[in-house]
């Protein structure tokens, strides 16, 4: 039963053109009938840059999301096929003779893996400040960067139904077996969170969860509902799914059982927040992408909704408007813009600091009181999530004024701080102080919640 009184999300859907998920990848992409609408050169890029960063798609984001007559501008084949502007010239020109002259599969591989080392692969500290210890050894498969929360990645999720070109989490989907985040297990997770009752939130993620199926799902998940994990308020799974496989909760064959999941989790006490990566609103305007949020809702879970400000995609206010009036419509609550992190092909992607804040300043002025959750621009960067509030003045001096949502360290939250001006800056490690030689929080030590992991001073 769900909090309603009902099995609601069993109610049989409204009618949608069920399909069979099939991956279309760099191996077979020339054989779908759309191959022949992309200009030569655009093939070749594709072929290029995808030898180095990864690239996945399917036919229900070929055939509904993208214009195939607004090549290449169209939105979501930005978001969705990569472009030559993605490497650097010299790396591209690189990868090209290899690919034309007919280079060895490891040929292949030992340029890619050099320019890929070079993209920062693991912003953030992902790598050194945020993996858990328990009785002195790393927790594969984890992550605990905010004392309130932490992060879990199941190694059957590391991949997904689409592939965002843009996205951070791109090194998981490479094959460099030493810098994947995966587990397989649950007993570590459930022994850590045992000793860190600090912990509120369970965030899955990967990759995307839900390209697992239910019953695999549900070998992580139910674990966590355990009475001895009662400190467990939360549980959030990341995906992507919603915008490029909604069948997923719709027509596929375990989408039923997979809304009884998510019952079952909301029954035992917990929230379950779907935190729904919405980059553009053309994702949400076909029949099965609404039906899919109709009825993870009806089992008393909540969707939330997600984006890094992305250029070429959606650096526009009227089509952030647009999107949060949409989501509002559909009973999605707005959560964050993000800044695009400092990795992978972030150089095409990423705007001005600056830019960013007028972006979402003036699609904030567009919506509603019930929009206006949203938060943004935010910086997850390696200290904590920091917002941009804005251009101020402060002592005569054009400052940006910024602030912590969410901090290594909980005392940094909500305190102001300031940065000179610059409409250049593109991520936190550009900006320099407005007053002192060091922003505070670079004086300071970062506190460790994470077992026995020794504090690091931050560098920047």
């Amino acid at each position: 039963m769900t909090p309603h009184g009902g099995h609601l999300s069993l109610v049989k859907p409204i009618s949608v053109d069920a399909r069979r998920y099939r991956a279309v990848t760099r191996s077979n992409i020339s054989r779908t009938r759309h191959w022949s609408k992309i200009p030569p050169r655009l093939q070749e890029a594709l072929q290029v840059v995808s030898t180095v960063l990864p690239f996945r798609t399917n036919e229900y984001v070929m055939e509904k999301l993208i214009d195939w007559d607004r090549l290449p501008e169209d939105p979501i084949y930005q978001l969705t096929f990569l472009q030559p502007g993605m490497l650097r010239t010299d790396d591209y020109n690189h990868m090209a003779h290899l690919v034309k002259s007919g280079g060895s599969r490891a040929q292949l591989k030992q340029a890619a893996d050099t320019i890929r080392l070079r993209l920062n692969p693991h912003p953030a500290g992902q790598m050194t400040l945020n993996v858990p210890r328990l009785n002195g050894h790393p927790v594969p498969g984890l992550q605990h960067k905010y004392r309130e929360t932490v992060l879990l990645f199941p190694s059957q999720g590391q991949t997904c139904h689409a592939y965002c070109s843009f996205c951070f989490r791109w090194a998981q989907f490479v094959g460099i077996g030493d810098i994947k985040f995966q587990t397989q297990e649950t007993t570590p997770l459930v022994g850590y969170l045992q000793q860190h009752t600090e912990v509120s939130d369970v965030l899955v993620t990967g990759g995307d969860p839900l390209v697992m199926r239910t019953e695999a799902l549900r070998r992580y998940l139910t674990p966590l509902l355990s009475p001895t994990l009662a400190h467990i308020q939360n549980i959030r799974l990341g995906t992507k799914s919603v915008a490029y496989w909604p069948y997923r909760y719709v027509t596929d064959p375990d989408a039923d059982a997979l809304l009884r999941l998510f019952e079952e989790v909301v029954n035992s006490g917990r929230h379950l927040a779907v935190m729904a990566h919405y980059n553009h609103p053309r994702e949400l305007q076909t029949k099965v992408a609404q039906e899919a949020i109709r009825r993870i809702r009806s089992t008393g879970a909540v969707v939330r909704t997600q984006s890094p400000i992305i250029r070429h995609v959606n650096d526009d206010p009227d089509v952030w408007a647009e999107l949060w009036r949409t989501c509002v419509k559909l009973g999605v609550v707005p959560y964050y813009m993000f800044v695009e992190r400092d990795t992978g092909p972030h150089g095409y992607f990423e705007l001005p600091l600056v830019r960013a804040w007028e972006i979402f300043r003036r699609a904030y002025q567009q919506v509603s009181g019930l929009a206006r959750s949203v938060r943004g621009p935010v910086m997850s960067a390696s200290p904590g999530k920091v917002m941009i509030d804005g251009v101020s003045e402060v002592g005569g001096e054009q400052v940006l004024s910024l602030q912590f949502l969410q901090a290594r360290d909980p005392s940094w939250v909500r305190r102001p701080f300031f940065a000179r001006y610059n409409s250049e800056a593109c991520w936190l490690t550009e900006l320099q102080p407005a007053f002192g030689d060091r922003f505070f929080f670079e004086r300071a030590r970062q506190p460790s919640v994470r077992g026995d992991l020794v504090s690091v001073r931050l560098r920047r």
